[in-house]
């Protein structure tokens, strides 16, 4: 599939691979002490605490609205002397239904005029990244910080992500694409059973945004959330790999909302902010959105599992990867050329997973996801229409032959 659906726009600044390396944590609960020269610490804890608050004035959630200092964590990660420091700020909501807690990654400096701080997301994080020493933000960072990366607004909805359990489990799909609290964006999914043990769905950097909260940032801009952990892990910048242990499904409102049965709600941001699930491949899946939240279903070729269903995890998609979805049929001729005026070099059964090395245009076709006329060379050396593949971009995968 190179035909997305058309979505809206979503932040500027990509945020991949944060805080690569563990380092020592003053974790402070709000509200702090006195601020000032003397107490660094404390001093940037009140100023993040009065952001969050400020940020919490704005949202849609009432709940969130509501909040006061005692609503709010700040977890100082790094510091350079009094000047400067960085860290995570969080916001928890109300223990009901639909409600979850806020969280960000922030920079701040501290000038004669008091603290600055900004949060992921804010143009003005950039910049305070860029100008921090590399005891605070490395050079890596800044520049993951300041580079804008590919984004579904693009038609670019390659995640690189396997499900958050382990590759050839099935697991149930509890709850289709729905909102990460009042947030419209419904770019969550509900998964539970298995062996319980929920699972980092890429490499990247984890952090523990609250107990049962786990935040893992990727590259490509992209990050991940995992929400009513049990026995989740404790990290503040630690690199992980895919499939990390993250923690077990469980029930856990630490944070606030609510939650009935073990499972792991799972959620998906990229260039710091929430995005639809909707269109993204993960685990070889791609997720739709039903006539309402929590309804819905997901693709493998042409193989459909609507919620109250088994997800077998298939494992990461590579970019350079797509799945053949026959559109009902059971197999994809393979070409000898971009068209159909070229000779049948055999065929693909539905679902199986091919690597791309380049693509070209050629006879017009229409599949699942409309028509095109692009046509996707296989590593063999065969060509299949793009119109019975799903690569998870629109255009070519891996660039033009």
């Amino acid at each position: 599939m190179s035909r997305s659906h058309a979505r809206g726009p979503v932040g500027a600044a990509a945020l991949t691979a944060l805080f690569v390396l563990a380092v020592p944590t003053t974790a402070v609960a709000a509200p702090a002490g006195a601020a000032g020269p003397a107490s660094p610490t404390g001093g940037v804890t009140a100023a993040v605490t009065a952001k969050l608050l400020d940020q919490a004035a704005g949202a849609t959630d009432p709940g969130l609205r509501a909040a006061g200092a005692d609503d709010t964590r700040v977890t100082v990660t790094r510091r350079d002397g009094r000047t400067w420091a960085s860290g995570t700020a969080v916001v928890v909501a109300p223990a009901e239904e639909g409600a979850y807690p806020a969280g960000w990654v922030f920079v701040a400096h501290r000038d004669s005029a008091g603290w600055r701080v900004a949060f992921d997301g804010e143009s003005a994080f950039a910049d305070l990244a860029r100008d921090a020493p590399s005891t605070v933000v490395s050079p890596r960072e800044q520049d993951v910080f300041t580079t804008p990366g590919p984004t579904y607004a693009g038609g670019d909805y390659r995640t690189g992500m396997r499900l958050p359990y382990g590759v050839g489990q099935s697991w149930s799909f509890t709850g289709g694409p729905h909102a990460w609290g009042s947030d419209s964006t419904w770019s969550s999914i509900d998964l539970a059973g298995g062996d319980q043990r929920v699972l980092a769905a890429r490499g990247g950097t984890a952090y523990t945004m609250c107990q049962g909260w786990i935040r893992v940032i990727h590259d490509r801009g992209y990050a991940t959330d995992y929400y009513h952990l049990w026995n989740s892990i404790s990290v503040n910048g630690a690199g992980v790999g895919e499939g990390a242990f993250l923690g077990n499904t469980g029930t856990d409102v630490t944070c606030g909302g609510s939650a009935t049965g073990r499972h792991v709600h799972f959620g998906l941001r990229q260039n710091n902010a929430y995005v639809p699930i909707a269109g993204h491949g993960i685990g070889k899946w791609a997720f739709a959105n039903g006539g309402g939240a929590y309804q819905g279903y997901a693709l493998h070729g042409s193989a459909q599992v609507n919620v109250g269903g088994a997800l077998y995890n298939y494992g990461a998609q590579g970019l350079n990867q797509g799945v053949v979805d026959a559109n009902g049929g059971g197999t994809v001729n393979r070409r000898t050329g971009p068209g159909t005026g070229y000779a049948v070099a055999g065929a693909v059964a539905d679902g199986s997973t091919v690597t791309i090395s380049c693509s070209a245009n050629g006879t017009t076709h229409t599949g699942r996801w409309g028509a095109t006329a692009l046509w996707n060379r296989l590593t063999d050396g065969t060509w299949i229409t793009d119109a019975f593949m799903w690569t998870g971009v629109n255009g070519p995968a891996n660039g033009w032959c």
